[in-house]
């Protein structure tokens, strides 16, 4: 193993962190200090916000000539998000579903996976299949500004941006309005700053590493590099978890696997000249895989409007089984 590649890409994990931590409290509270209701804030900005990392990574990879890394990244990150994450915190405590995930996230995230699949089946994503997906994106958020949840997950979304997950969402004094939103926005473009940094180290650890393991970059993209990402929408939940705020933990995993593929998948379409080209393996069994998982969720979903600890229990078996035969037979 390239030593040098992979502690240049811890480094870069390192960074991005940090820097999806500094865009997240920032973004929350600017937002906020421009009186947007809590709930907006953790459907969009906190989903966006812990998806930094992969659109840090996505658009430097999709420049740098390494798009499998950017194409496997969304399908892995994706299936940590709902089979591992959501399934870890089922098995920790069995989530209710009071959210409108039924009616709107779980068709929307099935939605995004099938497009993706569909718009890659050519083996490559053009400019022209990121303005899609973004068409896609903002047509979600148009919906979600326009939805209305009951009293009890309104006031869990106020606990969360009360400080619940480190995420302060109050405004402050009016008189120190001004200042606040110039010290959220400077918070904002240095987390960004950060990001763009620590993706241009892990990009590259991650290219020695494949290199010196002799693995293709969308086994790394696919692997460490997603599940690296993910810890932002890992600390996220936990935390939710913990506090029970269950409608919070699984709204923000829907809602950046949504914004994942329309947003972070998107932007680095148009951001690549000449498109993302699609490995085939990717296209014949990863890419179809993160579609059967999100329809999976449909009969977990409705089965009794909750995930069970067993449900939980089988994701996190289903990811593990998964990563096991990426090192078997793919590696």
């Amino acid at each position: 193993m390239d030593t040098g590649g992979l502690m240049l890409f811890l480094a870069g994990l390192a960074a991005l962190i940090i820097g999806a931590e500094m865009v997240l409290r920032g973004g929350a509270r600017f937002a906020a200090l421009m009186g947007i209701r809590p709930l907006v804030i953790g459907l969009t900005v906190v989903s966006i916000g812990t998806s930094v990392p992969e659109l840090a990574v996505g658009i430097t990879a999709g420049l740098e000539g390494s798009g499998s890394i950017a194409v496997g990244n969304i399908a892995g990150t994706n299936m940590v998000n709902i089979l591992f994450i959501l399934g870890l915190s089922a098995l920790f405590r069995p989530l209710e579903l009071h959210l409108q995930v039924i009616k709107l996230d779980l068709p929307m995230m099935i939605l995004a996976a099938g497009l993706m699949a569909g718009l890659a089946w050519d083996g490559i994503l053009s400019a022209g299949d990121g303005i899609v997906l973004l068409a896609g994106a903002i047509l979600y958020t148009i919906l979600l500004l326009r939805r209305h949840e009951s009293a009890a997950v309104e006031e869990e979304f106020e606990d969360m941006c009360a400080g619940g997950l480190e995420v302060s969402c109050q405004a402050g004094p009016k008189r120190d309005g001004s200042r606040a939103r110039l010290n959220n926005a400077l918070l904002l473009a240095a987390g960004m700053g950060i990001s763009v940094i620590g993706a241009h180290w892990a990009v590259h650890g991650a290219v020695e590493l494949a290199r010196s393991l002799q693995v293709s970059e969308a086994i790394i993209g696919l692997t460490v590099v997603a599940i690296g990402t993910s810890s932002p929408e890992l600390v996220t939940t936990a935390i939710a978890t913990i506090r029970n705020e269950r409608d919070v933990a699984v709204g923000n995993l829907l809602g950046s696997s949504i914004y994942n593929i329309l947003v972070i998948l998107g932007l680095t379409c148009m951001a690549t000249p000449g498109g993302l080209l699609v490995e085939r393996q990717l296209l014949m069994l990863d890419i179809p895989l993160m579609a059967g998982v999100a329809l999976a969720c449909v009969p977990v979903f409705w089965s009794g409007k909750r995930i069970s600890r067993l449900e939980g229990g089988l994701g996190v078996a289903a990811y593990l089984i998964y990563l096991l035969w990426l090192a078997l037979f793919r590696a």
